[in-house]
């Protein structure tokens, strides 16, 4: 192997190695780690003979001498050594001492002197100062300087336990620190090391805290007062003197007499003043202008050295506050500047100033004062945009709110429309032939127009006029006098925003509603001739809530379904299917026949948009053997329109 090179592929492991220790890289003397000296090794791994002593062991066995008689003395085995860190452990020197601190805002003082306690850790040479924390001092305190080793000056030389000692001052980062005193075991522990102490120093008193402990030794001595607040509170809880006075601001620009309500609290003398509300006075409701408290005659009278920006004023301050004597019927009182004349008060007062102050009989004194005339509200005419009800409401209110309707009326009138055809009257020939459908809401008298498309006439069908209320024509616009069903006779002239409409024709509803309100109808109006005349006499007997019984020929069964198509197909009713299943569902033997009040109901449930004359004739009509007994097949012939 030594004779190859020392190339990678040419070194291999020694078979006949058995020792594999691997080298220490550190000792332990005196109980510290140091770094291990590597033996020298030499040819073939084996270390090397060298002398092991040290300089002054050699030089301990050069100066021996050999004691001949009992040889030599045996040598005491030597201490284990403690590092400073176990051997210190726990044990802290303390040095009482203190600071000023300069203050310079304040008139009352001009320093503080602010104690301090210097702690010494001798295990690491570390300082730490804390001040003790005093409860409610307003200041911040506890640790000024965290543990740790402070310089001394600055060749990087740090503060010892050697340099420290009572009635002396030493620099911790600037700031001075006078040591008065220092515990027992400090004292006793640098005694032991050998240090000369001075003698301890008292600590000086704080000069703010001193005349504070002497104002407060005054005022012990001290006359107590005679004044009992508790009997006070039993006496007088619950009683308040009550004034009624006015705010007088009219020497100011914009400025009035206004009420308001003085109360006086007997049980703790505060003051409180209300508002008294006005309705439409135009402002907000703040009922309370001035809150409860103790009034002062006058505020601005105290030293100029009080702190108002960050202190309220207290009974140290002010001495002279309101009394129930200070007040009177007529008299003007000063509140923050502002003038109340105490004009009346309620009976509780009058009888609380004779019995307690002496005063006889409180009238009271006339503040009222004449009302202006003020300008009336004229409403401007109409101006013709918009219903009149909902442009009266922008005269009426700032904020326009919308106008009260008759809901009343409009739940009984729900859903009834009074339909009448008429026909334009118009200069224009092209005109005189367009026919038109006007619905009258009953829930709101409003009237809308629909004309229905004529093929190949050249003119646009459709809705004519939106539902609105109009007025009659050579109306006042004040007063507006508008179209009721009244006016909406058979030949009747409607003008509708100078359109001209002739009354033609009306439906049958129409017909059944004039008759049920004989008193607003005349009977003899020409809608009630004409029906009348298309469909017999049979309306007297409406009138007077009788069943009607329509009477009519074989001949005229042609007509009969013919209407009752017509009114089928103006609903555009084709639910047929439904009512034939109702039909079959009540045929239970499958004969094709039912009973006539079956089929009567059964109309009526399934909505059969039909007049009951009508659909009673119908049903009649169908009863060819008079037995009861309708063919229901035959009666929905006769039903479908399409």
């Amino acid at each position: 192997m030594a004779s190859l090179p020392f190339l990678p592929g040419n070194s291999f492991t020694d078979p006949t190695k058995t020792k594999f220790h691997l080298c220490h890289s550190l000792n332990y003397k005196n109980g510290y780690s140091v770094p291990a000296a590597y033996p020298t090794v030499g040819i073939g791994g084996e270390r090397l003979k060298v002398n092991q002593l040290s300089e002054g062991e050699l030089d301990k066995l050069a100066n021996q001498k050999p004691t001949l008689t009992y040889g030599q003395a045996r040598p005491q085995p030597p201490e284990d050594f403690i590092p400073a860190h176990k051997a210190f452990d726990k044990k802290v020197l303390m040095f009482k001492a203190y600071y000023k601190q300069t203050v310079h805002e304040s008139p009352n003082e001009h320093y503080r002197i602010r104690p301090v306690n210097i702690y010494y850790y001798l295990e690491d040479d570390s300082i730490s100062v804390v001040e003790p924390v005093v409860e409610n001092s307003g200041m911040p305190q506890g640790k000024l300087i965290k543990r740790q080793r402070l310089p001394k000056d600055d060749q990087g030389n740090h503060w010892h336990w050697k340099d420290l000692n009572m009635s002396m001052n030493v620099t911790f980062y600037g700031k001075v620190f006078h040591i008065v005193d220092c515990d027992k075991f400090t004292q006793d522990y640098l005694e032991s090391e050998g240090i000369e102490l001075n003698g301890p120093s008292a600590m000086p008193a704080d000069p703010y805290n001193y005349q504070r402990v002497e104002s407060a030794r005054l005022q012990m001595f001290k006359t107590p007062s005679d004044f009992d607040k508790l009997k006070q509170f039993l006496t007088m809880d619950r009683k308040v003197l009550r004034f009624y006075c006015v705010w007088d601001d009219r020497d100011q620009m914009f400025g009035e007499m206004r009420p308001f309500v003085l109360h006086y609290y007997l049980v703790d003398d505060t003051v409180e003043v209300r508002e008294v509300r006005t309705p439409n006075s135009g402002r907000d409701p703040f009922p309370v202008l001035i809150g409860r408290h103790k009034l002062p005659k006058n505020r601005d009278n105290v030293e100029s050295s009080f702190p108002a920006v960050v202190m309220e004023l207290s009974e140290h301050e002010i001495k002279d506050w309101f009394k129930p004597a200070d007040l009177d019927i007529g008299k003007t009182v000063y509140v923050y500047g502002r003038r109340f004349l105490l004009y009346d008060c309620d009976d509780f007062t009058r009888a609380y100033y004779a019995h307690r102050l002496g005063r006889g009989a409180m009238g009271s004194v006339d503040v009222n004062q004449a009302h202006p005339n003020l300008p009336k509200m004229e409403i401007p005419p109409y101006n013709g945009f918009g219903s009149m009800e909902d442009s009266m409401q922008n005269c009426l209110s700032l904020i326009p709110q919308p106008p009260k309707k008759d809901y009343i009326k409009m739940m009984e009138n729900d859903h009834k429309i009074l339909r009448f055809e008429a026909t334009m009257d118009s200069v224009h020939p092209e005109d005189n032939n367009r026919r038109f459908i006007i619905s009258y809401r009953l829930s709101d008298d409003m009237i809308s127009i629909y004309e229905p498309p004529v093929r190949n006439s050249g003119i646009i069908g459709g809705k004519f006029l939106e539902a609105t209320r109009i007025t009659k024509p050579d109306s006042d616009p004040e007063n507006p006098e508008f179209y009721s069903p009244a006016d909406f006779a058979i030949g009747n002239i409607i003008v509708v925003f100078k359109h001209r409409f002739q009354i033609t024709d009306a439906d049958e509803y129409v017909l059944r509603y004039m008759e049920a309100h004989a008193d607003t109808f005349p009977p003899q109006s020409q809608a009630l001739q004409s029906f009348r005349a298309r469909h017999g006499p049979h309306t007297d007997d409406v009138v007077k809530n009788t069943p009607v019984t329509v009477q009519r020929t074989g001949g005229d069964l042609g007509d009969l379904v013919q209407e009752v198509r017509l009114q089928l197909q103006k609903d555009n009713y084709m639910n047929h299917s439904s009512l034939r299943e109702a039909f079959l569902w009540y045929d239970k033997d499958r004969s094709g026949k039912i009973d006539k009040s079956e089929v009567r109901n059964l109309c009526r449930r399934c909505n059969l948009p039909v007049d009951d004359d009508l659909l009673d004739a119908l049903i009649a009509e169908c009863d060819h053997n008079k037995d009861g007994q309708i063919d229901y097949f035959e009666f929905i012939k006769f039903l479908n329109w399409s």
